[in-house]
């Protein structure tokens, strides 16, 4: 495959014990609006907070208590449909989706189902070895978040904490394009970078802040689609590649074995990497949805878009095919860095001025890696951009060498010291003085005549050589006056 040009995935499939079979995959995603208060009420948002402090008389459903739609919420939810390439909806339409829970309060959610605030789009997603897949998106509508059933206080009662009751949620619906458990972790990756692109939702996945219900299928390839099951409330990427390929092989086994998928809600168990069955999966009747009589139906309009529109920023697909054209990065390369903002900021700045290709290399190969060593996000990283940029400088200048710069890195990591007060106070600065380098290397001849004589006849053992002197030095010699005095010297 030409570098640079990127080819679609092509469906995958499972063999089973009686052929191949062929996996459908769609998501629906619950991601919570990034705002400071709740989608019909003004009470918090804020994550932690003692169980029903954040609880407005309208969270609660008390008698007369009436909702106000959430302006920014509105305009966060437009925000993520332009990001998502998406057709915004100027005319939608809050609905009651009526069930009982316990932490349901009203008895009903209010939800958007037949009208939408954004329509279809689209979502390229990286997979392996450069390859892409194409992922529709079917719809994003705002609703408002149940409360939370609390089971372990006490031994014999349940609690409820309404403090969730009423925060904004974004559910974003894919097509069920995705065709593996790999595209299925790609598909929620690229969804959580957008949106913390765009500032609408933080992605913290452990804090509840963004789940997804994996609907998952299997059908012989090419024909009919098959009964889906539903694995809810899904909250890492690790634990959606385990349900999915657990899924995927329960189907298989039980159609093969003569069985029958029941279209059901499972619940997965990280425990045991298993899902179980929780209850039977209901339908869109099952809600009675009907239009909202306290909510006009919401109308947008073409300034209020534009308005929304002119303030996106550059996205991540843009981003990296930026960075493979203004500094000749590598498309996976470009793809690592562009995949978060953080990340992508963090490089810009290491790169300002700099060889970008160099710049890359030590963010995406030395910090990356001793970052997740350390169990650290970019923004928590010991070294800061300057510094890492700082050390690319006497790489470049020749004060030290590549080698020493990575055992300066490691000191930089433990300390947090500026490269150059490292590199000053342990004396590792490069010797480049040709003749203390040639001493050295006469020193080495002088002591193995047979391997001179080894490498006059053949030259690539001269690389042995190479690493004595170095090691002579203590990494300090330069390389490359090394290798041209060494070329000299047994050359002739």
């Amino acid at each position: 495959m030409v570098e640079g040009l990127m080819a679609e995935a092509e469906s995958k499939l499972v063999e089973g014990a009686t052929g191949p079979w062929e996996v459908i995959i769609g998501i629906e995603c619950h991601a919570q609006v990034a705002s400071k208060s709740k989608l019909f009420s003004g009470a918090a948002t804020e994550f932690g907070a003692d169980a029903n402090t954040q609880v407005s008389l309208v969270d609660a459903a008390m008698p007369g208590m009436l909702p106000v739609l959430n302006e920014y919420c509105v305009e966060q939810a437009v925000r993520t449909g332009l990001g998502l390439n998406s057709k915004i909806n100027k005319r939608s339409v809050f609905a009651r989706k009526n069930y009982f829970y316990p932490d349901l309060p009203q008895g009903y959610q209010i939800s958007q189902f037949e009208l939408p605030i954004v329509g279809e789009g689209e979502i390229v997603l990286d997979l392996a070895e450069g390859v892409q897949r194409t992922v529709g998106i079917e719809r994003l509508h705002l609703e408002q978040d149940a409360g939370k059933s609390l089971h372990d206080q006490d031994p014999a009662l349940s609690f409820v904490d309404l403090n969730r009751s009423g925060v904004a949620l974004m559910e974003i619906v894919s097509k069920p394009d995705m065709r593996s458990a790999e595209e299925a972790q790609a598909f929620l990756k690229k969804l959580r970078t957008i949106v913390r692109y765009l500032g609408t939702c933080d992605g913290n996945m452990e804090q509840g802040s963004m789940r997804g219900d994996i609907n998952v299928s299997v059908r012989r390839p090419g024909g009919e689609l098959g009964t889906r099951c539903e694995i809810k409330n899904v909250n890492s990427f690790r634990f959606v590649g385990q349900a999915v390929e657990y899924e995927v092989g329960r189907q298989i086994d039980l159609i093969e074995d003569g069985g029958e998928v029941l279209q059901e809600t499972r619940l997965f168990d990280p425990k045991t990497g298993q899902t179980r069955s929780m209850r039977s999966k209901e339908e869109a009747h099952d809600y009675r949805y009907f239009p909202d009589p306290d909510l006009l139906p919401l109308e947008l309009t073409d300034e209020f878009i534009d308005s929304i529109r002119a303030t996106l920023p550059e996205m991540p697909d843009q981003k990296k095919a930026r960075f493979v054209e203004q500094f000749g990065l590598k498309p996976y390369d470009a793809g690592v860095l562009a995949g978060d903002k953080a990340s992508s900021d963090f490089f810009e700045q290491v790169a300002e001025g700099r060889d970008a290709r160099v710049a890359a290399n030590w963010v995406t190969s030395e910090l990356f890696g001793a970052l997740n060593k350390l169990g650290k996000d970019i923004d928590e990283s010991p070294v800061s951009a300057e510094q890492l940029g700082e050390l690319i400088d006497l790489i470049s200048d020749n004060t030290i060498s590549g080698r020493i710069a990575k055992d300066v890195f490691e000191i930089m990591l433990e300390t947090g010291d500026a490269p150059g007060k490292i590199v000053e106070d342990k004396g590792l600065k490069q010797v480049t003085d040709t003749g203390a380098i040639e001493a050295i290397v006469d020193e080495i001849l002088a002591a193995n005549p047979d391997k001179v004589a080894e490498a006059k006849e053949k030259p690539k053992l001269a690389g042995w050589f190479v690493g004595q002197v170095m090691k002579a030095s203590q990494g300090k010699a330069n390389p490359a006056m090394v290798n041209e005095i060494l070329a000299k010297k047994l050359g002739g």
